[in-house]
Formats: C-alpha cells, sequence, structure tokens
C-alpha cells in the first residue's frame, strides 16, 4: 500500500468513528404508537402528558390516551366530515382541549370528550393558545394581529397588533402573561389585562415559534434561517441562544416545537430533522437528545417533530412526529 491509500484510509477510518460517535450520542425512543396513517400536521400534548390532541393529514381530528396508545374520541367540527385541524392546545390544567382549522374552533371537555363551543373565527388561524379555566383563546391571526377569544360566550377581548401575519402564540399558566411570534421578525410579550407591550425581542427573520415558561418569567422565540433565542421577560434580556449550527441554519432547520417544564427548569424542543432536545434553561446546556425514527428507513423521507411534552414521572417525555407516531422518551439518568 503507497502513503497516499493509507492516509486515505486512515482520513475514512477518524471520520467513519466521528459519525459513529456523534450517532451513539442520540437516544431512540423507549416506545412508540400510531396515530396517523398519512402524517400529523397538527398536535397537542397535556400538561400532565396523559393525552395528545392529533391533526391527521387526511383522517381529521382525534383525542389519544398516552398510556396504552388508544384513541378515545374522534374530533371534527362537523358531523361526518372530517376537520383540517391545523393547531390545538390544551388548558394547562388539562381539563379542556381546543382545535381549530382556518377559520373556525372547537372547545372540547375532557372529561366525557364533547363539544362544549363552536365558534367562527375573527380571521384565518395559524396558532392557538388556551387558558388554564377554559375561558379565553390566543390566536395568531394572518391579518397580523393576535386575539384574546372567549370560548365560552363569544368575542374579542383583546387585541394584540403587529405589522405581518402572527405565526405563534403561547400563554403564561395564569393567563396573565402572552406571548406573540410573527412574519414581523419579532417575538413580543403582552400584559394580558392591559393589552400593553411588555417587551418585544428583534429576530433576522420570520418568528415561527415562541414558547413561555408557566410562570411566564423565560421565554423562546425562534425564526427561520436565524437564531433561537432564550429570553427574560421582564427584562427583555436575551440571556442565550439555543445553540444550531451555521450549516444547519442555512439548511432551514430550525426549532419547531418547544416545551419548558413545569418549574421552568428544563426546556424540551423539536427540530424538522426528527431530532429532539431536552435542555437546561439556566446553563443553556443540551441534557439529552432523541432521534426519532422514520416510517420506512429505506425511503428518504423524514419527520419533523411537530409537538413535545413532559410526562409526570421524571425523566420521561413525548413527541409526536408528522409522520403519524407518538413517541416515549426517557432520558439517563
Amino acid at each position: 500500500m503507497n502513503p497516499m491509500d493509507q492516509i486515505c484510509r486512515g482520513l475514512v477510518a477518524g471520520l467513519s468513528a466521528l459519525l459513529l460517535s456523534a450517532c451513539s450520542d442520540n437516544l431512540s425512543p423507549t416506545s412508540s404508537f400510531e396515530v396517523a396513517v398519512k402524517g400529523a400536521q397538527a398536535a397537542a400534548i397535556s400538561n400532565d402528558g396523559l393525552h395528545t390532541v392529533i391533526g391527521s393529514v387526511h383522517h381529521g381530528g382525534s383525542l389519544w390516551r398516552n398510556r396504552d396508545g388508544e384513541r378515545l374520541y374522534n374530533w371534527n367540527h362537523k358531523t361526518d366530515d372530517y376537520t383540517t385541524v391545523v393547531a390545538a392546545a390544551f388548558s394547562p390544567d388539562s381539563r379542556w382541549a381546543i382545535t381549530a382549522n382556518p377559520h373556525t374552533m372547537v372547545l372540547w371537555d375532557m372529561r366525557d370528550g364533547s363539544a362544549q363551543r363552536y365558534w367562527t373565527a375573527p380571521g384565518t388561524i395559524l396558532d392557538i393558545a388556551l387558558s388554564n379555566d377554559g375561558r379565553f383563546a390566543l390566536l395568531g391571526l394572518d391579518d397580523q394581529s393576535a386575539v384574546l377569544f372567549d370560548v365560552q360566550r363569544g368575542g374579542i377581548r383583546r387585541t394584540f397588533h403587529h405589522k405581518n401575519r402572527v405565526r405563534a402564540v403561547d400563554l403564561s399558566e395564569d393567563g396573565r402573561i402572552a406571548i406573540t411570534g410573527s412574519e414581523d421578525t419579532t417575538a413580543t410579550v403582552w400584559d394580558v389585562q392591559s393589552g400593553k407591550a411588555l417587551q418585544r425581542i428583534q429576530h433576522d427573520d420570520d418568528v415561527q415559534m415562541v414558547a413561555i415558561s408557566p410562570d411566564g418569567i423565560l421565554a423562546m422565540s425562534a425564526s427561520q434561517y436565524d437564531k433561537a433565542l432564550l429570553w427574560d421577560t421582564r427584562t427583555g434580556k436575551a440571556l442565550g441562544r439555543i445553540p444550531l449550527a451555521a450549516e444547519q441554519l442555512k439548511r432551514g432547520i430550525r426549532f419547531t416545537s418547544a416545551k419548558f417544564s413545569s418549574d421552568g427548569r428544563q426546556l424540551l424542543t423539536g427540530r424538522p430533522d426528527q431530532l429532539v432536545q431536552l435542555w437546561d434553561t439556566r446553563a443553556i446546556k443540551e441534557l439529552a437528545r432523541w432521534e426519532l425514527p422514520k416510517r420506512d428507513a429505506w425511503k428518504p423521507t423524514g419527520a419533523a417533530v411537530v409537538s413535545v411534552g413532559f410526562q409526570e414521572n421524571r425523566g420521561r417525555y413525548l413527541a409526536v412526529a408528522s409522520n403519524g407516531f407518538v413517541h416515549r422518551l426517557t432520558a439517563p439518568q
């Protein structure tokens, strides 16, 4: 073997070892169950980790029990018609759920799965969040606004203005603090009672995902082709970036879902490249990562992470993939 061949083989062997090492850092789900044969375009996991709402690509809305993967109810907005669910949310107390297609929304009672209220939306819905008592829904709309809608009695109670479409919304557990993310490249924290903007973070591209901690103190905002920030809602100060490599940003890799733990000390995030990551919010340090499986390992298709959540048991998590599976995840202790 000539010296050049030896060098090339050495480089290949070193690169292979590096790739194997990187892959070994990715954990696999402990178990999974199928919820949508043709995939899911929207999903939400309850705060107690017991249930998941699915918006299937072809078979409408449904509620699932995470413990055993049982489908409990079909949730569609019209009888004998599959609803295109584009957004869903649970109340923080897991007592209520809401589903939305672009133009209507339905409030569901978790005790018996019954529809309690049906409303026509004041604009095209892009995202939705629900208050703790199931009284109000925060709607991200395509008309350059987010609105606080009374889903018990009807009507808009508050409007939060942007300069472009509002792609993402979230509420603190007590419903007093709202966060909105817009295609005007800003993420804004609002006082819900007064409608006053408290803080605003500037991004360099459309803000497509936001999340707020239950106590309303921490926020995450992420935009395509730009940074994802963790910040303090009281000061508007960025605490740091949730890391993504520059080459991933250029390819459009971003965070597609995020959820804070009940104490705000951990953040669970999902990406469009099948990756779920767990972060320590104080050190902004990655604690664990999981790679979700493809539906068919031999086909060039992936699975975006459309929702993530915490289970009641410490170290156990959930993730919904766009290829139609709910995955149970366990972190090493």
